[in-house]
């Protein structure tokens, strides 16, 4: 009998670790907003959370892979990625956020693959021309201009998680990998917590919401999107994460009451339009 799963199985579990990615964005935002919770207990319970989960569902597959292997650059970058995702939404709406952080991933990588002396034909060079040009419209002064000391954050956990995804991109393990990486962050995070002690704001919703990011949106929806990566080519896991920020924008329709500007939707189709035609450029070439 073939352990292949079936398409539509990806396409369900392929769907639920989008939205999971995108429930971080909402759920941090909501905590934050409505003041249950500080940027740095958010940020620690997340990772403490995450750990236990990825932990526990690494123990089930195989006790003997239960090990912290120290990756010290990777580590540095999730534990970057956690603290600056949540100080930006102390003041960034969910989609905006999202769109930042996605668009500064995704420049990211690219600018990567560039260093690394990757082809780049014209079409790619085209479309990071136009995604660098909608992050421009998006952050540019003006009435609906997002908090730009926020978005200078949200940018810095995109260049983060794009470094991540780099330097996991060769993991032969990586729901192992991923559990030792938020492992190796606990400590870090409860430094973290000491140094900003006098300003913890911690209620129960608050707490709920932080775990909710921590073990479902980040650990199970780590779990299961690495789950169904092998079954995707690169490319089609790259233009699927580009629903990211419109899933994020609508949870923040739904749950939050936000509004989307029409700077938010002419900077989306500027920036997810621009790194699709990057990627349909490198998968001609």
């Amino acid at each position: 009998m073939s352990t292949t799963p079936s398409r539509t199985m990806t396409a369900s579990t392929t769907l639920v670790a989008l939205i999971a990615f995108a429930a971080n964005s909402v759920l941090c935002r909501m905590a934050l907003l409505e003041g249950n919770i500080d940027a740095a207990s958010f940020t620690v319970v997340r990772i403490v959370s995450g750990a236990i989960t990825l932990a526990v569902l690494v123990a089930l597959r195989n006790p003997a892979l239960l090990y912290v292997r120290p990756n010290w650059a990777a580590g540095s970058a999730l534990l970057a990625y956690m603290v600056l995702f949540s100080l930006a939404y102390i003041a960034l709406g969910a989609g905006t956020g999202a769109l930042v952080l996605f668009g500064f991933v995704q420049l990211t990588m690219m600018s990567m693959a560039l260093l690394q002396k990757e082809p780049f034909p014209p079409v790619a060079w085209l479309g990071l021309a136009v995604a660098v040009a909608g992050v421009i419209y998006l952050v540019r002064p003006g009435s609906e201009a997002p908090d730009a000391f926020a978005a200078l954050q949200m940018a810095g956990a995109g260049v983060a998680w794009g470094a991540y995804s780099v330097i996991g991109r060769g993991s032969k393990n990586p729901l192992q990998d991923t559990a030792s990486n938020f492992l190796l962050c606990v400590p870090f995070a409860l430094i973290l917590m000491v140094l900003f002690w006098q300003d913890q704001v911690l209620t129960t919703k608050g707490l709920g919401l932080a775990i909710a990011s921590g073990a479902l949106a980040s650990g199970c929806g780590y779990a299961i999107w690495f789950r169904t990566l092998p079954h995707l080519t690169t490319a089609q896991a790259s233009i699927l994460q580009l629903s990211v920020p419109v899933i994020a924008s609508v949870g923040g329709v739904m749950f939050l009451a936000e509004t989307i500007s029409s700077r938010l939707i002419i900077a989306s189709v500027l920036v997810l339009g621009g790194i699709a035609l990057v990627l349909r450029g490198r998968m001609r070439r």
